[in-house]
């Protein structure tokens, strides 16, 4: 019985790579991530749902409440609302990334624990984040400074945020004395 060879599959006479997919590369809590995915992807699905950091809530549709703020190269930015294609060469701190290497709190987290500042805790994250990037921004802020932040706490921990941040202002200035 001959076999009929015109059948069988011919090897290609060359091999061509697939190239590299490129991708969106930043970096989120000092760590390096490559990401090749959606562009269009919400960072906060990321976060939550690629990475399960769950720090950052889900606070609507346009970041209503500021539960969803993260640090964008050191600004308070909404993850709901930046999409993975903005943050090519990004450095990108979450709640999570607040603690330093040897996981000691940051004195802004230190001090919403001293002053009770958390509540219910899901707006917490949002909170700290913001009042970090008002900390960048002033040393010494004043209550003016800190009604301008874009918060919304239900369980009504505003005045006691607000000893927190002071507090951590100080240990911060504090700090830098040292």
């Amino acid at each position: 019985m001959a076999q009929d060879h015109a059948a069988l599959p011919t090897k290609p006479t060359a091999i061509t790579p697939t190239p590299v997919r490129g991708g969106i590369d930043f970096q989120l809590n000092g760590e390096h991530y490559h990401h090749t995915g959606d562009p269009a992807m919400p960072l906060l699905w990321y976060l939550r749902d690629v990475l399960q950091l769950d720090g950052t809530k889900y606070s609507g549709e346009h970041g209503e409440g500021g539960a969803d703020l993260v640090l964008v190269n050191g600004k308070a930015t909404s993850a709901i609302d930046t999409p993975m294609s903005k943050l090519d060469g990004k450095k990108i701190t979450t709640v999570e990334g607040l603690v330093d290497a040897k996981g000691n709190l940051h004195p802004l987290q230190q001090a919403f624990i001293d002053e009770d500042a958390i509540g219910c805790g899901y707006c917490t994250p949002g909170w700290l984040i913001a009042s970090m990037d008002l900390l960048n921004r002033s040393k010494d802020p004043s209550d003016n400074d800190i009604d301008t932040l874009p918060n919304l706490c239900r369980c009504g921990c505003q005045t006691r945020v607000r000893q927190a941040i002071k507090r951590a202002a100080a240990a911060m200035k504090q700090g830098a004395k040292a």
